[in-house]
């Protein structure tokens, strides 16, 4: 047992989490309604390169037009890795035209402290801009070999970080594993 204390940056019901594409808003209209706790519209892996604006301005919509925490859910938006074209327009959209309706953006394929860095710098510039009252919170995808070097120091990250997932089938085609 460790005697240090880690507080809570906010506490989230997280007991069953729904994963949506953002290409489809029928999904994501079930997802509003249905009984999962915490509900991420993902941008990334669910989402085809051709519809990934398309996905975005779904996401976007849904975020204003659905009221998520009426409904009881945590909403999180998967932007797309960092090392692609993508990444920026993920948040800079979704931050400036609906970050006061969102809870938090899970980063995928988080290889260092600095990719967190990047994100909450990020989403800090435009809450600002915007005056958002509310703060989104930040997750960690571990997806790499290099994510799992780095598991501790990203975990330890100050600022924004809420939560790590550990993505199993990325994580083992980063090893070449079967």
């Amino acid at each position: 047992m460790s005697h240090t204390i880690n507080h809570l940056k906010k506490l989230r019901l997280q007991r069953s989490e729904l994963a949506v594409p953002g290409s489809s808003p029928e999904m994501i209209d079930k997802a509003a309604n249905s009984a999962a706790d915490f509900v991420f519209l993902d941008i990334e892996d669910a989402v085809a390169p051709p519809d990934k604006e398309r996905a975005r301005k779904n996401i976007i919509q849904a975020l204003n037009d659905i009221d998520w925490r009426a409904k009881g859910k945590t909403v999180s938006v998967r932007i797309n890795g960092l090392d692609t074209h993508y990444m920026y327009r993920d948040v800079v959209d979704v931050m400036e035209q609906a970050g006061d309706r969102l809870d938090t953006i899970l980063v995928p394929k988080v290889g260092v402290p600095a990719d967190l860095y990047m994100v909450e710098a990020m989403v800090n510039q435009i809450e600002m801009a915007k005056g958002f009252k509310a703060r989104v919170g930040l997750e960690a995808l571990i997806e790499t070999a290099l994510g799992m070097a780095n598991v501790e120091a990203i975990a330890a990250t100050p600022g924004r970080l809420e939560a790590m997932h550990f993505g199993v089938a990325d994580y083992a085609a980063s090893n070449k594993a079967r």
